[in-house]
């Protein structure tokens, strides 16, 4: 058995891939706010594999942290000299590399330190893993000026407690010193991810100093992107695997699936690293590419994620595996959410959610139907009821989308069909469990919250199909209401 650090790099045995390159001369020249799995499974082997073919050394990663809760990785990496095992596993092969590309994680929760290196002029880039709901905005998409810890922010700048307001001072620090702003990337799934975190950046900045919103507005590069890599939270059964598989003893390994993507567009004015030469696409509009993968993708796993868990599955490629989930998600997916995707010349969209589905039936990948369910009040309105909106619109009907709403609301009320309970499983549960209850004799208690369905909530045809979906589950269960939607006619 190795203990991974650097000195024992020598002793990892073959197969295992580990760092050719001089960690030693690598610079850190991107700044990441939110180093978990996603993180070092994409990015983050994205530059390990460009600094592996030789590349300029200056793109190394800084990690930082702004939660409490992220100290216990800094740890783990920090007891390992920054160096994170990747695994790649499908039904046909299992495949294991250590990844250098990060060479410093400033502590969680030290604000000053983090502002004091975003001052440093070597840092070009930040990107940013903060999840969907990081961004700061209200049901109509727009910057939520009247969130707490914004005005917590903006009442304290020389203090900040938020990925944003650490980012704003370190970019008023920069122009005070007359050095030019860092490019902000978001690896996060949110469509027009560039605009989202520009709008936060401006937000903020507006609430307190209009002249820093403004020279925001003509100077800070924020590039849209598309990411797209099915990352699970590691499992104790993975860390034993990596440990008798292939000898190796890693805090925090990542198992993820082999298949991954990054679609960005090219406006870094400080430079960036040549990541065309391993794989990531640089096109001049993201647009239609998020569309496909976060509708598809995205929406799929948020459409599946509450019929799975209320009918007692634990894993995604068991769901997958559901004749009546899987044909659930297959009408779904064919009627109401990949006609609202824009084309993308070249690209067959039925195809590509043939590859998804196959992506989510992947045993090795052991990802969580938990995983799925987690924060639905943030990814419910980011992945499902945009697509509503957008089938409403076009045809006057969105009874699966609806239907999708309705197993939410049901699984929030925190009983399963199985007879357990369902543990909280996001921020606002307790009032998503509340409003659940009260959902089941007025189901349109579930619709007006506001902040979650903006005016979708107030669409009679909707909340029509809300109510017959929602009612016809708590009578007859979720699988006849999966079976009533897959046999009924178009």
């Amino acid at each position: 058995m190795t203990k991974l650090s650097t000195s024992s790099l020598p002793d990892l045995r073959s197969p295992v891939r580990v760092p050719t390159y001089d960690r030693s001369a690598v610079r850190g020249g991107i700044l990441h706010f939110g180093v978990g799995n996603f993180h070092r499974a994409h990015q983050a082997a994205y530059i390990d594999d460009l600094l592996e073919h030789g590349s300029d050394m200056r793109w190394g990663i800084v990690g930082a942290g702004v939660l409490p809760g992220e100290r216990p990785g800094w740890q783990k990496l920090r007891d390992q000299d920054w160096l994170t095992t990747v695994v790649e596993q499908d039904v046909e092969h299992i495949d294991a590399r250590v990844t250098g590309a990060m060479v410093d994680f400033l502590a969680p929760g030290d604000a000053a330190a983090i502002v004091e290196r975003l001052c440093d002029p070597s840092i070009a880039i930040v990107s940013l893993t903060i999840t969907e709901g990081g961004y700061f905005r209200d049901a109509s998409g727009a910057f939520a000026a009247d969130h707490p810890a914004v005005l917590g922010d903006a009442a304290r700048p020389e203090s900040p407690a938020t990925v944003f307001g650490i980012m704003l001072a370190g970019l008023r620090r920069r122009r005070s010193a007359g050095i030019a702003p860092f490019t902000v990337v978001s690896c996060d799934n949110i469509p027009h991810n560039g605009h989202v975190t520009a709008s936060a950046l401006k937000g903020l900045a507006g609430v307190r100093d209009p002249d820093l919103a403004a020279w925001i507005e003509d100077n800070v590069a924020c590039p849209d992107g598309m990411v797209d890599r099915i990352t699970p939270r590691t499992s104790d059964e993975q860390v034993l695997l990596l440990r008798e598989r292939f000898g190796i003893e890693d805090n925090w390994p990542v198992f993820c699936e082999p298949f991954r993507q990054w679609v960005l567009e090219d406006h870094f004015p400080l430079g960036r690293p040549a990541l065309e030469e391993v794989g990531v696409e640089f096109v001049a509009d993201v647009a239609p590419y998020e569309s496909m993968k976060i509708r598809i993708l995205n929406g799929g796993h948020a459409a599946l994620a509450y019929p799975a868990a209320l009918l007692g599955h634990r894993f995604v490629h068991d769901a997958m595996g559901d004749p009546l989930i899987r044909s659930f998600l297959d009408k779904l997916e064919r009627e109401e959410i990949i006609p609202t995707v824009g084309l993308i010349p070249g690209t067959d969209m039925s195809a590509y959610f043939r590859s998804v589905a196959r992506r989510f039936g992947n045993p090795a990948i052991a990802d969580t139907i938990q995983r799925l369910c987690f924060d639905g009040s943030n990814r419910q309105p980011k992945f499902i009821l945009p697509v509503a909106r957008d089938r409403l619109r076009a045809t006057g009907r969105a009874r699966g989308l609806a239907l999708v709403s309705a197993l939410w609301c049901r699984y929030c009320q925190g009983s399963m069909e199985t007879g357990g309970r369902v543990e909280a499983n996001d921020p606002q549960w307790d009032r998503l469990r509340e409003t659940a209850d009260a959902a089941r004799a007025r189901p349109g208690a579930w619709l007006d919250m506001s902040d979650i369905y903006g005016d979708l909530g107030q669409s009679e045809a909707f909340a029509a199909d809300f109510r017959e979906e929602l009612r016809h589950i708590w009578d007859h269960g979720t699988a006849s209401a999966l079976s009533r939607f897959a046999s009924a006619g178009d």
